[in-house]
């Protein structure tokens, strides 16, 4: 009797939460969402963190290793764009658009323009 109590509250549970027939006596379908997914967030802070941070410094002013100083940059967006994604011809800076993808290297690019100083 213990075991059909149990059984029954159970079913029960599963019920109220959703988990029966509808009215029409057919199992509830899954409700499909109308949005689309959303865009990956590109946390370029973090970014610049792991891969940038090491030669640029913390406000793009560093220059270890013969890197750029962004707070006194002129480059426009597609050059540090292609930069960004294919390295320096001099080969001081690392190409990485192996590593990130063409979202996250004009996340960036649009990043180190904020360093720039008036």
């Amino acid at each position: 009797m213990q075991k059909f109590s149990l059984l029954l509250l159970l079913a029960l549970i599963v019920l109220a939460c959703g988990g029966g027939e509808d009215a029409a006596g057919e199992a509830p379908m899954a409700k499909k969402s109308t949005k689309e997914p959303a865009a990956k967030e590109i946390n370029v802070k973090k970014i610049w963190k792991v891969r940038c941070i090491a030669c640029h410094g913390l406000y793009g002013d560093m220059g270890t290793n013969g890197a750029a100083n962004l707070q006194e940059s002129t480059r426009d967006l597609d050059y540090r764009i292609n930069i960004i994604a294919n390295g320096s011809e001099n080969g001081v800076m690392t190409a990485f658009g192996d590593i990130l993808t063409e979202e996250e290297i004009k996340a960036m690019a649009e990043y180190t323009m904020t360093f720039k100083k008036e």
